[in-house]
């Protein structure tokens, strides 16, 4: 490899990094909550912080391990929303539409202030 070529790998790596950094510097990288809704009526809310399991009505099971929140339980014809995978704090919604639920990241933004107003 030449030298503007280690230059060049160099410089995308550095910008690749401080992409990644201030990603995860806005984002807070852990925290938030999950909300869950059923029929359009909020069901509770729940910290990712604590591991979990909760029971959704009759129909659908909510497991919170590790900072993420899955659905390990459903009784609809497809079980979709169980293959839908983990949703943590970096956000996302897991859906089952049959049973009409919706579990859905919630964080709490930290106020930023920008030239003296805050956002």
């Amino acid at each position: 490899m030449k030298k503007k070529e280690l230059i060049l790998v160099a410089a995308i790596l550095a910008v690749a990094l401080a992409l990644w950094a201030g990603m995860t510097f806005l984002h807070g990288g852990e925290g938030g909550s999950i909300r869950i809704t059923v029929d359009g009526e909020e069901y509770g809310t729940w910290p990712l912080s604590k591991d979990e399991v909760i029971e959704i009505g009759d129909t659908n099971v909510c497991e919170i391990k590790d900072g993420e929140a899955n659905m390990i339980g459903a009784e609809c014809p497809d079980h979709l929303c169980m293959y839908q995978g983990p949703v943590g704090a970096s956000g996302g919604m897991i859906v089952c539409l049959p049973n009409r639920v919706i579990i859905e990241v919630v964080r709490e933004d930290k106020e930023v202030e920008i030239d003296g107003v805050a956002q």
